[in-house]
């Protein structure tokens, strides 16, 4: 494989003089160029990215960082990321982190180390002083990491309200929620909206609040465990869609007709939601439009060089499939 070296010694010039015709960076006289261009086509020549980032301060390169690729969810983010990006020009890079902030660490020196010009990150363990030692642009996705780095997200709580709210409206009247792990910052969200609608009714107990821990299998067991403990429930407000299917399971399992014994309402608006049965009403994300704006947001940061703080909060959408019914049976006391 032909290198810069060789490039040079062809068209008998300097290293540096072919480095600045690749990047068209400074002055280089018109015949020397195209002895440049002639050695190139000649040795098949290929600049190294590496080399180039070197060069010019940059790699072109873009990376997202997500906490678990087997939630269907990341993925829809990740295109829209990949479509901003290549849209832009720039190389996409997928991190898959398990929210474990050791991974997160060691990709973030990983590819610092390769000069990525930015990073998209959900997280929920990285801290704010440890990304602005990096000094690399970088935006917080679907998570708010610190009030300090740019953000993009959802109105979690509102839309959480929403849900439960629809839910009341429908005619249920014992609620429950099977909430998102305690420490990420849009699971807190969502459960204060549910707490907003039914922490002042009169049968509210702590009881009615489990966590699935944004897994299928967690929310498997925590809607067994709420189901079994308070027969009583009819409405279910699950934190997110992949959540809601393993809801879907538990309920089956108990011989639980759904929606006509137990409504259920999720979060999210993937398109696994409309493939269950019964397909899932849910509050639905603009998953491509919050990706491809982070991308966005990011890209303008790294071309502009400017380290400005955004905050954007995008709504979330009803949208109403078989999972919900309306009741007509009377309150119960």
């Amino acid at each position: 494989m032909s290198t810069i070296r060789d490039v040079a010694k062809l068209a008998e010039v300097s290293v540096a003089t072919v480095s600045r015709v690749l990047n068209s960076n400074g002055y280089v006289r018109s015949d020397t160029k195209e002895r440049v261009a002639k050695a190139i086509s000649e040795l098949n020549y290929r600049p190294n990215d590496v080399a180039r980032s070197l060069f010019k301060g940059r790699s072109k390169m873009i990376a997202l960082f997500v906490p678990d690729i087997m939630n269907p969810f990341f993925p829809e983010l990740a295109r829209a990321v990949e479509d901003m990006t290549k849209q832009q020009g720039f190389t996409f890079v997928l991190c898959n982190t398990d929210d474990d902030l050791s991974k997160e660490m060691a990709y973030l020196d990983a590819l610092t180390q390769k000069s990525v010009d930015g990073i998209i990150i959900v997280s929920s363990t990285m801290t704010a002083d440890y990304i602005e030692s990096f000094d690399i642009p970088v935006v917080a996705l679907d998570r708010i990491i610190h009030s300090d780095i740019s953000s993009v997200t959802v109105n979690n709580r509102e839309g959480a309200k929403e849900a439960v709210q629809y839910l009341k409206d429908s005619g249920c009247q014992r609620i429950a929620h099977v909430a998102g792990p305690e420490h990420v910052s849009n699971a807190k969200q969502r459960l204060r909206g549910y707490l907003d609608v039914v922490q002042k009714e009169k049968w509210f107990t702590s009881a009615y609040v489990e966590q699935g821990a944004y897994h299928f299998e967690g929310a498997k067991k925590a809607t067994e465990k709420l189901l079994t403990g308070q027969p009583e429930i009819d409405g279910l407000f699950v934190a997110n869609d992949l959540m809601a299917v393993g809801a879907i399971k538990a309920a089956e399992g108990l011989g639980i007709s759904v929606p006509e014994q137990l409504s259920i309402i999720s979060f999210d608006g993937i398109k696994l939601g409309e493939t269950t049965s019964p397909a899932l009403t849910t509050m639905a994300q603009p998953i491509y439009q919050i990706g491809s704006r982070a991308a966005e947001l990011l890209i303008e940061q790294v071309e502009n060089n400017e380290r400005k703080t955004f905050v954007e909060e995008f709504a979330v959408q009803l949208i109403e499939r078989d999972s919900t019914c309306r009741r007509e049976d009377d309150a119960i006391e």
